[in-house]
């Protein structure tokens, strides 16, 4: 990334455009690097000590690194790599990278009575400044472009850029639906297959089995699983079985062989066998120990 910023000129044919382009550019921040550079301009510089206030819209982008943000509206929350944050006019605001880690950031900075309709009917709400929508290519080529007409500053830019801005703005908005849209699906898909897990406890069922019902691919789904869970489909089956073993052991006298057939353990000896690696006793010892416990 090479360091790029450019604060505009705006005349009265651009503003009539309802939205125009204030400044843009790009950063790499290296770890322990003061933050901001001190040659932007006064009125847009800043310390994390003295906060700032804008009479503008930003849009930034943290495409590297991490760090914390910091608003009148939100507590100091932390900042993520693929992290949008929003700053609005006439709000205090700070934000700085990790000194360990450093950022890398894009902005561009607007004004103009579209975006003022965005933030009034609900669009951009400043207590919801940091959106998360992971690395996006499509968003970070906008953002290019608009640096590079900026550079170039070729007659009728301004309206130009202002459509890109527009354009980024309704990309972030579409980003967050459908990651919020993926993220409700994928845990209707984790809540749908423990429900076919509990409900299969005793039968001949396998997590293949629950991928097909569930109608998606098991890698997928063994991934998926594992990442909400902490656990393997499969492991997650089986510590379902050792969990109902252990209660069919304290509450009742069925003998083990029974228990493993209605838990459809291939024998009483490999039951016997995972039950003390998941728990640590075998299974006369489990139901023994908490018999004990039961009659002291």
């Amino acid at each position: 990334m090479i360091n790029f910023y450019k604060y505009l000129p705006v005349s009265k044919e651009d503003e009539s455009w309802g939205l125009t382009v204030l400044n843009a550019g790009c950063t790499n921040i290296e770890a322990t690097n003061v933050y901001p550079f001190k040659s932007h301009p006064a009125h847009h510089n800043f310390d994390w000590n003295s906060w700032r206030v804008l009479q503008e819209y930003q849009i930034i982008y943290i495409t590297n690194g991490q760090g914390i943000f910091e608003s009148e509206s939100v507590k100091q929350i932390e900042v993520r790599a693929g992290t949008i944050i929003l700053l609005f006019p006439n709000e205090r605001h700070r934000y700085k990278p990790d000194s360990n880690t450093g950022w890398n950031e894009y902005w561009v900075g607007i004004k103009g009575d579209i975006v003022d309709n965005l933030c009034h009917s609900g669009y951009l709400n400043p207590e919801h400044p940091c959106l998360y929508i992971g690395f996006n290519e499509s968003i970070f080529n906008i953002y290019n472009s608009i640096i590079e007409k900026t550079k170039e500053e070729k007659p009728g830019y301004q309206p130009l850029i202002s459509g890109a801005v527009l354009h980024l703005i309704g990309s972030c908005h579409a980003a967050m639906k459908q990651s919020a849209a993926e993220n409700k699906e994928e845990e209707t898909i984790i809540n749908q297959s423990r429900l076919l897990f509990r409900s299969n406890i005793s039968n001949s069922y396998s997590p293949q089995q629950a991928a097909q019902d569930l109608n998606v691919g098991y890698s997928w789904f063994r991934k998926l699983f594992k990442n909400y869970t902490g656990l393997s489909p499969g492991q997650y089956y089986l510590q379902l079985k050792i969990e109902k073993a252990k209660e069919m052991l304290c509450n009742s006298n069925i003998p083990i062989k029974e228990i493993s057939i209605d838990l459809n353990f291939d024998s009483s000896f490999y039951f016997s066998k995972i039950f003390k690696e998941k728990t640590g006793l075998k299974p006369t010892e489990y139901r023994k120990r908490s018999q004990d416990v039961l009659f002291e």
